[in-house]
């Protein structure tokens, strides 16, 4: 019998037998709730049926999840993080020739002048970590934070960049960190999917839905983007005459046609299909809730500075909070126009100003709002862009920097995380880093760790080679964890 006759006679009969189930009672439906209800429960840890079952980590984990707060186009460490005395009294003078010799910049030439920071730094907490004027409510949380300031990375345009952090490799096609975090220990929510994506700025990151992709993993393990307003995910909801029985009816008809079709080819991807139709039907009154902020109190929103139905970082914040006490297993959140060469617009004067006052409020927020909650401990924040920006300045309208991949700033907090601490340094200049270098890889590796997974063991074969996260390279950077 051929494949398209078969599944005509398996439609046919699915039909006679959703009739006769009509007729008892409607248990089918009782079914389907029980399904629904508990399904995610009596599943755990079955990936057959359920992709995102929680899985067991390859060792004790220190954080359950994560939130990364993506700040796209390479926040400068100059401007925020990493004060230089020396960079301040070489202002305007031509780099010296030993720093830039063999290298290769995206606009700057090798004569390029050095640009002294305008921003005064302050000491913070009882840590007494140097952080700019222009981040003060981050400054405040400052023993909660653990500073790498010895960041390196390995391209530095854009797209390329941002593919590397979320991916570990500079080309498409490779699966993002989420991606290979939810398969790696699947998810906690029963009724939203394990890796979401929120939003915010004037335009999406370069390298778009790539950065949250799942590469060659199962379709399951790719972030899901949400959207502002009643409707947060794209052909969520049902089309007119479509709720209630006749939904159901569809529901179940499409779920056995698919069980029917898994069994016959053993394609995994069709558990995949089975597990998104049964998590979009629960989201249909999951998502839209999870994404009303109004049911918040006044001094949360406040602390925050979010506006219910508003698009904004704030909001973000907000909601990433409540995904993980929904038990989103990973968030990243996307915050665009950190590009700062000097542009109008795009400076180091009232570009990044703008930028500031966007992320410093939410971000300390949301640091105070987990540990409040008790999430902070087995929640990992992380902060941080594809690169920072050079010690020399760009001869444009206004004060700005190029791309810069030889040393730059990032921070973590909660998850296992030794608070009120930096790692590493760079030089005088700000140029390289040259205590405890932190390579992207390395990241990536100390993230997985914190989980519970060791990213040499978490691996998936494909085209006859096994792929990890780290490529061939990464270490635990030990100094980080509590």
């Amino acid at each position: 019998m051929s494949t398209h006759r078969q599944d005509r006679e398996t439609l046919r009969w699915i039909t006679r037998r959703h009739f006769f189930q009509e007729c008892r009672v409607g248990l089918g439906r009782i079914a389907l709730a029980s399904l629904l209800a508990g399904g995610a429960e009596t599943l755990a840890g079955d990936r057959t049926s359920n992709p995102l079952a929680p899985q067991k980590p390859h060792f004790k984990p220190r954080a359950k999840h994560v939130i990364f707060l993506f700040m796209a186009g390479g926040p400068s460490h100059l401007e925020l993080f990493d004060y230089k005395p020396k960079l301040q009294e070489l202002d305007g003078q031509v780099v010296p020739e030993s720093y830039v010799k063999n290298k290769r910049f995206a606009f700057l030439k090798k004569d390029a002048k050095l640009l002294a920071t305008r921003r005064k730094f302050r000491r913070w907490g009882q840590c007494g970590a140097q952080i700019s004027e222009l981040l003060p409510h981050i400054g405040s949380v400052a023993d909660e934070l653990c500073i790498i300031r010895s960041m390196v990375t390995e391209v530095f345009n854009h797209g390329p960049a941002k593919l590397f952090v979320n991916t570990g490799s500079s080309r498409f096609g490779r699966p993002s960190m989420g991606a290979w975090v939810t398969y790696g220990i699947g998810s906690l929510a029963d009724n939203l999917p394990g890796f979401v994506v929120l939003q915010s700025g004037p335009r999406g990151p370069r390298g778009g839905a790539p950065l949250w992709g799942s590469g060659f993993l199962p379709t399951s393990y790719q972030g899901v983007p949400f959207l502002p307003g009643p409707e947060p995910i794209l052909n969520l909801a049902s089309p007119p005459g479509m709720h209630g029985v006749p939904q159901e009816h569809l529901f179940r008809t499409v779920r056995e046609l698919n069980r029917h079709r898994r069994e016959l080819v053993g394609d995994p991807e069709i558990a995949t299909r089975i597990a998104q139709y049964e998590m979009a039907y629960r989201m249909q009154t999951s998502a839209p809730e999870l994404m009303d902020l109004s049911g918040e109190t006044k001094q949360t929103l406040a602390m925050y500075g979010a506006t219910p139905g508003k698009v904004s970082f704030a909001n973000n914040c907000l909601l990433a909070r409540r995904l993980v006490e929904r038990g989103v297993r990973f968030v990243q959140l996307y915050h665009t126009d950190w590009d700062h060469h000097g542009n109008a617009g795009l400076d180091l004067n009232k570009g990044i100003e703008r930028l500031c006052r966007e992320v410093d409020q939410p971000t300390a927020a949301l640091i105070r709002d987990l540990k409040q909650r008790g999430l902070l401990d087995e929640t990992l924040v992380i902060w941080g862009g594809e690169f920072g920006r050079t010690p020399m300045g760009e001869p444009r309208q206004t004060l700005g920097r190029d791309h810069h991949i030889d040393g730059y700033t990032m921070f973590l907090a909660g998850g296992g995380v030794r608070g009120g601490h930096s790692v590493g340094a760079t030089d005088e200049l700000g140029f390289y880093a040259v205590e405890d270098p932190v390579h992207v890889h390395d990241l990536q590796a100390t993230v997985l760790h914190l989980l519970g997974l060791d990213h040499t063991r978490l691996t998936f074969r494909f085209q006859g080679r096994d792929f990890r996260l780290t490529d061939i390279g990464g270490r635990v950077v030990e100094k980080v964890l509590a």
